[in-house]
């Protein structure tokens, strides 16, 4: 059953979820995760300038935003903010591989997050 997903968009928000220092590092991409108050799920999205200018870190967050819509809602937990994090190779990894990066880590992640 997919799980309402909204956006974090405050700074407060990511700087919450960062604190928590629960995170999975995969080759695509750093998830960062933080118990949430309230149903459902929030995603951020990030990319630094060490991504690449601004072309790239634009299309590196339209990546990330394609694969939260697909993945996040089917396989992440209920209460929990997730943020993603683009790498350099967020860009130039197959869309199939980086699936598979958000998935073991948010398997990694579930392990880890309070109430999940």
């Amino acid at each position: 059953m997919p799980i309402d997903v909204a956006r974090l968009k405050r700074r407060s928000d990511f700087l919450r979820v960062a604190a928590t220092r629960l995170k999975a590092v995969t080759p695509g991409m750093i998830v960062q995760a933080a118990p949430r108050a309230g149903d459902g799920i929030g995603v951020g999205f990030t990319a630094s300038r060490k991504v690449g200018n601004a072309v790239r870190r634009n299309r590196a967050r339209r990546r990330l935003r394609a694969l939260a819509s697909s993945v996040l809602a089917r396989r992440g937990t209920a209460s929990t903010d997730y943020v993603l994090i683009a790498r350099r190779d967020t860009v130039i990894r197959p869309y199939a591989a980086l699936e598979r990066d958000l998935e073991a880590a948010l398997r990694r992640l579930g392990r880890k997050v309070p109430g999940s």
